[in-house]
């Protein structure tokens, strides 16, 4: 079944299918890192139903977003909602593989390159039955090689690459990303609690950038009373409570 929602009151509108992969809090904490500002060509790997582009969108309108999408039914969604929300220009959806980014792009093309991968390859676990929920999560049809491959094409030098992961990951994050000429820059753990160990991590890479990462605090899910912080609730565009 197809949803629509809106990101905040007023807001871009998404849309998501029951058959696809449904957004997640991952989606969200992603877009909060990239530093925007305006004119910024922007490349949205794996950009399913577009969330992430909108999401970035919301935050900075003046944005050229493109997304790229091999699976047909998603890139057919974020193309209706690229449309629904009238962003003309500013957002482009092309279907395609990303692993064939070359035949897709000239090299250099973007300033900033997004991407919610596939968390876990093939063996690690049972595969979900649904050809869209397996791309989405599991490294079937592109591993975290052919993702940093695409990105370290797709910018331009000095451009950045920022990507969620899960923390057990980040040693062969870290490794993909210099073996493809992204100097890690930018990590930061998300944790459920100020307690808890770390769930995902956001990092952001620099296309040939000199060695030196920055540890940033930890996002904090919720505080007391299992409450979303001020911080979430500012990533989901939620307005303050008045008491």
């Amino acid at each position: 079944m197809e949803h629509w929602e809106s990101l905040c009151e007023g807001g871009l509108r998404f849309v998501y299918d029951d058959a696809l992969f449904p957004p997640g809090t991952d989606t969200f904490l992603l877009s909060s890192l990239p530093r925007l500002k305006p004119g910024l060509k922007v490349c949205d790997l794996g950009c399913g139903t577009g969330l992430l582009s909108l999401l970035l969108l919301q935050r900075q309108r003046e944005l050229y977003v493109t997304g790229v999408e091999l699976q047909e039914e998603a890139a057919l969604l974020a193309r209706r909602a690229a449309e629904e929300n009238a962003l003309g220009p500013r957002l482009t959806i092309c279907r395609g593989d990303l692993r064939e980014v070359k035949g897709l792009f000239p090299t250099g093309s973007f300033d900033l390159v997004v991407c919610n991968p596939p968390y876990y390859v093939p063996e690690s676990g049972r595969l979900a039955r649904e050809e869209a929920l397996r791309s989405a999560r599991s490294e079937v049809t592109c591993t975290l090689s052919d993702v940093c491959a695409a990105a370290g094409y797709l910018l331009r030098w000095g451009g950045k690459f920022c990507l969620v992961h899960k923390p057990e990951r980040l040693t062969d994050v870290l490794w993909e990303l210099r073996r493809h000429r992204i100097e890690p820059k930018r990590l930061r753990f998300v944790c459920a609690t100020a307690a808890a160990a770390p769930s995902l991590f956001l990092l952001e890479g620099s296309r040939g950038g000199k060695s030196g990462l920055t540890v940033e605090a930890p996002l904090i899910l919720t505080a007391g009373g299992a409450r979303p912080t001020p911080e979430v609730d500012a990533i989901y565009f939620r307005k303050e409570e008045t008491p």
